[in-house]
């Protein structure tokens, strides 16, 4: 681990507004609204909340305000915020409505420079770099990095792309597995460790946490420093002071 406490960060999937969560990208089932399930967290001993607008990028709008509004007003943990995100302007109105980090995937692929304007104007530990991945023969590390809400390949490597993020200042990195999102059979732990072992930045396991056993593979198989989870703590299977204390318990320190 690059960091001595593993976080713990509950992932709010929104579109339309309300919180929604899916398998492989599609197949999202309604929960109910951001701002109270934030609370909820914020009260339960989440370390920080990510949310992600997950229809503005295919939509081709910004992030939606008026829930990231309500959303920050509900919190006291700090808020990344994605989706949507295109511009400097874009980040400033979300950090204006106090965002304490945002989060850029699909804009950054397509202009890189945007990764370096927002270190240099905001500060490195402000700027996430996302990356959506997907296994693919064809490539050096053997995942392909994928944007638009995961529906279109770019041919880019996952790793490299992880590599000239951090060296375009990145603050940390957020992959995602597409092939196990939302399945809860674990993270995928061999992506998620080239990534880390290729950067020095923190980096956030993301997609397809499904029991306590697998939040401790992502740290000490998959080299995470934090984990997103969604479906493991939307349903109600484990508490976040449970998956802390299961974490502390295999020798993961955790804050309590």
């Amino acid at each position: 681990m690059k960091t001595a406490y593993c976080k713990i960060i509950p992932c709010l999937d929104v579109k339309d507004g309300r919180l929604v969560k899916g398998v492989n990208f599609v197949n999202l089932k309604e929960i109910g609204a951001p701002a109270e399930s934030a609370a909820a967290y914020d009260q339960a001993g989440a370390d920080e909340l990510v949310f992600l607008d997950i229809s503005a990028t295919l939509e081709g709008r910004r992030t939606l305000l008026d829930a990231v509004g309500r959303t920050v007003d509900a919190i006291t943990i700090p808020l990344t915020v994605g989706g949507g995100i295109r511009s400097l302007d874009d980040m400033q109105t979300l950090f204006d409505l106090g965002v304490a980090k945002i989060s850029v995937n699909s804009a950054a692929v397509r202009n890189p420079e945007l990764i370096r304007q927002a270190a240099e104007k905001f500060g490195s530990d402000k700027i996430t770099v996302a990356i959506d991945t997907r296994k693919s023969a064809t490539l050096p590390s053997g995942y392909e990095v994928v944007v638009r809400g995961g529906t279109e390949g770019v041919e880019r490597d996952a790793v490299e792309w992880a590599r000239q993020a951090e060296a375009l200042g990145a603050g940390a990195i957020l992959p995602t597995s597409m092939d196990t999102d939302g399945k809860q059979n674990g993270y995928d732990l061999p992506m998620n460790r080239a990534i880390a072992d290729a950067v020095r930045l923190p980096v956030i396991a993301s997609g397809g946490a499904g029991a306590l056993e697998h939040l401790y593979e992502a740290v000490a198989d998959g080299h995470a420093d934090a984990v997103l989870v969604a479906s493991i703590a939307h349903f109600g299977t484990f508490s976040i002071r449970q998956m802390k204390e299961y974490l502390d318990s295999r020798g993961i320190g955790v804050r309590m």
